[in-house]
C-alpha cells in the first residue's frame, strides 16, 4: 500500500512541477508579447493621454478666446457704424 502512496505521491508532485513551469512560460510570453507591443507602438508615435489632453485643453482655450475677440470685434465693429454715418451725413 505504501508503494500506491508513493506513486501517487511522485505523479502529484511532477504535476505540480508541470504546473509552475506552464505558469513561467505563460509569464515569460505575456512578457515577451507585452514587449513587441510596446515597441511596435513605440515606432508608430503615438501620442500618450497626457499630450493629447494637453493639446485638447489649449484648443478649447483658444476656441474660448477666438470667441471672446470675435464679440469685442462685432461690438467695435457696431460701435464704428453710426458714428460713419454722422460722419458722412455732416459731408453732405
Amino acid at each position: 500500500m505504501q508503494t500506491r502512496n508513493k506513486i501517487f505521491e511522485d505523479v502529484s508532485q511532477l504535476m505540480t512541477n508541470a504546473m509552475g513551469v506552464a505558469q513561467g512560460a505563460k509569464d515569460e510570453a505575456e512578457n515577451a508579447a507585452k514587449s513587441m507591443m510596446d515597441r511596435w507602438l513605440a515606432d508608430r508615435e503615438f501620442v500618450t493621454r497626457e499630450e493629447f489632453d494637453a493639446v485638447r485643453l489649449m484648443a478649447q482655450k483658444a476656441r474660448e478666446e477666438n470667441t471672446s475677440l470675435l464679440a469685442r470685434i462685432e461690438a467695435l465693429e457696431a460701435a464704428k457704424k453710426p458714428a460713419a454715418k454722422k460722419t458722412t451725413a455732416k459731408k453732405k
